[in-house]
């Protein structure tokens, strides 16, 4: 009969006479928490300084006026025309307007293609059919074609629907992404056992409730991230646009663009209407940015 004194603790196990002490640190090392160094400290700050150039410069230069960012060398501290050069970027590129139709097309844009690209990821990675490998490659082709290309028959595309100079112009094209397919199909693969799919199937679950209630919450990490970089994508895009939409009916990106229009361009309100364009993403971030590192922290655990 065996009693628990005869049973060898795991520790022990191993061999060689050190064996067992070594394990036993290993195991009493495992659940410290690392602590970063001076040099780790000194890349990060330098990192974070690398980053946030490009806005502090943009801030610099809305604040200055064109005369002085015309001399050298450039300033390089805060002056006192932040304000009145943020009204008059505000005035003159209609951003009210401007701002309200990019928050409309980007979330627009967002929602769509986190929804189809989950649908269309979770259907190329547990479903069945025929096919499947030859539409997933085509879809995958597709991101191969310069977007150039298409803007000549789908501007044409359009006008004839009489749509120009309309947002559904801009929001309906991109509404599906093939980076976004594949992106998702790629998760999923891993991130959504089978078995769950076809628990949920036994116990009686239709198609949509396996959607809603399984494929959605397991795939909630990769479509925070998608959501993100689709919605940063679209508040940033600037050639369809530009080629769809006019002065009156502008996003941001357009309306920027009538900033640096004239004999001699104003350097410092360009910046101010570029630092407008900038708030609202940095504002997003800071708002929704701990919900969207904590989502793909947990996607990473569970993977």
């Amino acid at each position: 009969m065996t009693t628990i004194s005869d049973v060898t603790p795991p520790a022990e196990v191993a061999k060689g006479p050190d064996a067992g002490p070594v394990r036993r640190r290993r195991i009493m090392g495992a659940g410290k928490q690392l602590h970063a160094g001076p040099v780790t400290y000194v890349v990060l700050v330098l990192f974070a300084v690398v980053s946030l150039a490009p806005l502090l410069w943009t801030t610099i230069a809305a604040s200055r006026t064109n005369a002085r960012l015309a001399q050298t060398p450039p300033p390089f501290w805060f002056g006192g025309n932040l304000f009145k050069n943020l009204d008059t970027a505000w005035t003159q590129a209609g951003m009210g307007t401007a701002m309200w139709n990019t928050i409309l097309v980007a979330t627009s844009i967002t929602v769509g293609t986190v929804l189809f690209s989950t649908l269309a990821g979770f259907a190329f990675a547990k479903l069945k059919f025929k096919f499947s490998s030859v539409l997933l490659m085509a879809t995958i082709g597709t991101m191969m074609v310069p977007p150039q290309l298409a803007v000549v028959p789908l501007y044409l595309w359009m006008s004839d629907l009489g749509w120009a100079n309309q947002l559904q112009t801009v929001i309906l094209p991109t509404l599906v992404s093939a980076f976004g397919t594949f992106f998702m199909r790629q998760y999923l693969v891993q991130a959504l056992p089978t078995e769950l799919i076809e628990a949920a199937r036994v116990d009686g679950a239709s198609s949509l409730r396996v959607v809603w209630h399984v494929v959605f919450p397991a795939a909630r990490p990769a479509m925070a991230v998608l959501g993100l970089l689709t919605f940063v994508m679209a508040w940033n895009d600037f050639l369809w646009p530009i080629i769809a939409l006019n002065q009156e009916n502008p996003t941001v990106q357009v309306a920027l663009n009538a900033l640096g229009t004239g004999y001699i361009p104003d350097d410092s309100v360009i910046m101010a209407g570029a630092l407008l364009g900038t708030l609202p993403l940095l504002i997003a971030f800071l708002l929704f940015g701990k919900q969207i590192v904590g989502g793909i922290m947990q996607g990473a655990v569970k993977g």
